[in-house]
């Protein structure tokens, strides 16, 4: 075999295996769109009013960043961010913040969790999946315990569970 043919075999496999490399580095995800944030938001906010509960409701994307935020107008100053740093946990570990509270407690492998930044290890914040991908997550902050902020949250995912054919 010349020089020539075995550059010109040794370019042509290059180029194809940079080719094969630069689609494996490369994802494509699913997310939440603002308009289904949207009506996450105002279902979880309306079944909270309807039990008298004074709360705000953050929905993120599966990256954590806010896609809508609603506040009562006679919620805590303090509730904006928690239920955004709920939605926030939720989505981070992909799990239900009602779960993270058993697995974190005092003395459990997983109790430095609570130690990093922005992690809000308290009832009411719910992951948004759908055909098991994750999607986003909902935060409610609030309602008088974290099973009742689970309740509106789940009521703002039932909104578009027909939408997404949510698992």
């Amino acid at each position: 075999m010349t020089r020539t043919r075995i550059a010109i075999a040794l370019t042509s496999f290059l180029l194809a295996n940079s080719t094969l490399a630069a689609e494996q580095m490369t994802a494509q995800a699913a997310s939440l769109t603002t308009a289904a944030a949207s009506k996450v938001a105002q279902a979880a906010l309306a079944e909270c009013q309807k039990g008298g509960y004074v709360v705000a409701v953050a929905v993120v994307d599966r990256s954590g960043i806010p896609l809508a935020l609603l506040r009562d107008n006679l919620a805590g100053p303090h509730t904006p961010q928690t239920a955004i740093g709920k939605a926030w946990t939720a989505v981070s570990f992909r799990n239900n913040t009602t779960s993270l509270l058993d697995m974190s407690g005092p003395g459990k492998p997983s109790a430095g969790i609570r130690d990093i930044p922005g992690v809000v290890v308290l009832g009411g914040g719910l992951t948004i999946s759908a055909r098991g991908i994750l999607l986003g997550a909902v935060g409610v902050s609030g309602a008088p315990g974290g099973h009742l902020d689970d309740a509106c949250g789940n009521a703002g995912i039932k909104a578009i569970e027909a939408s997404l054919e949510l698992e």
